[in-house]
């Protein structure tokens, strides 16, 4: 079965307090997004695309090197939006596409092996990389159908009930959809909510509304998931990733 990559990397990272993409920040002498596409490649995908955004000229010099292909998304409307971008690139492909964020590069190889694997194995048109959080607050949290491996919804933090925020199992950004259900969800989505924004995860309400199956994969170390937002959660993944076992 043929893979495709798609890497998130048109954000400004303001809480950075620097004008510099995000997603170029370094961590140990490297960009944060060369980490991703390096294991990215390890999967030996059919085609890796990063999208690109703020600064995009600055993030395509700075990965000119790697074997990707760019999507242009300007002006940012959202994460649904940026993956919009990459549909002309990957409109006759047919296998799976993974969706990774340039600025969370402490996943493994062998989690997103794992993650593939799991979700062709269960044939399910979408699959969520998830962990469990000691403090999940902030995040969206994935309620799935009686503790079984399927996902009932995935509910932000603004929106969920109290009995849903006890749930510490949360939604990493990661996630493997089958390409045709993926951009077949994308044109239903809209832009109606405060941010006026095109989200993502907005595509998982599409599949819950036909019936289709969605499915969790839990990682065993939440710190595979992190994010990277602040300068400070930044010197904590330089130290992360000086381990081999984030490699």
């Amino acid at each position: 079965m043929s893979l495709s990559i798609v890497i998130m990397a048109a954000g400004k990272g303001t809480r950075m307090k620097s004008d510099l993409p995000k997603v170029l920040h370094e961590a140990n002498g490297k960009p944060l997004v060369a980490y991703v596409i390096e294991k990215s490649r390890a999967l030996d995908p059919g085609k890796i695309v990063l999208i690109v955004g703020h600064q995009a000229e600055l993030v395509q010099a700075a990965t000119a090197d790697f074997p990707v292909d760019y999507a242009l998304q300007e002006p940012q409307l959202g994460t649904g939006h940026a993956v919009m971008q990459s549909e002309p690139l990957l409109k006759d492909f047919e296998g799976e596409v993974v969706i990774l964020s340039g600025d969370a590069p402490l996943f493994t190889e062998r989690t997103l092996r794992e993650l593939i694997d799991f979700h062709r194995s269960r044939q399910a048109v979408a699959t969520v990389l998830t962990a469990e959080m000691a403090d999940p607050t902030g995040y969206g949290r994935i309620i799935r159908n009686g503790g079984g491996e399927e996902v009932l919804k995935i509910v932000e933090q603004k929106d969920a009930t109290e009995a849903e925020k006890a749930v510490s199992e949360i939604n990493s950004g990661v996630y493997v959809f089958n390409a045709a259900e993926l951009f077949s969800a994308l044109h239903s989505i809209t832009n109606k909510n405060a941010q006026g924004e095109y989200y993502l995860t907005d595509v998982f309400g599409i599949c819950f509304g036909k019936g289709k199956k969605v499915c969790a994969f839990k990682v065993a170390d939440p710190n595979e998931i992190r994010g990277i937002n602040t300068p400070e959660q930044l010197r904590e993944a330089e130290q992360l990733l000086l381990g081999e076992e984030y490699l």
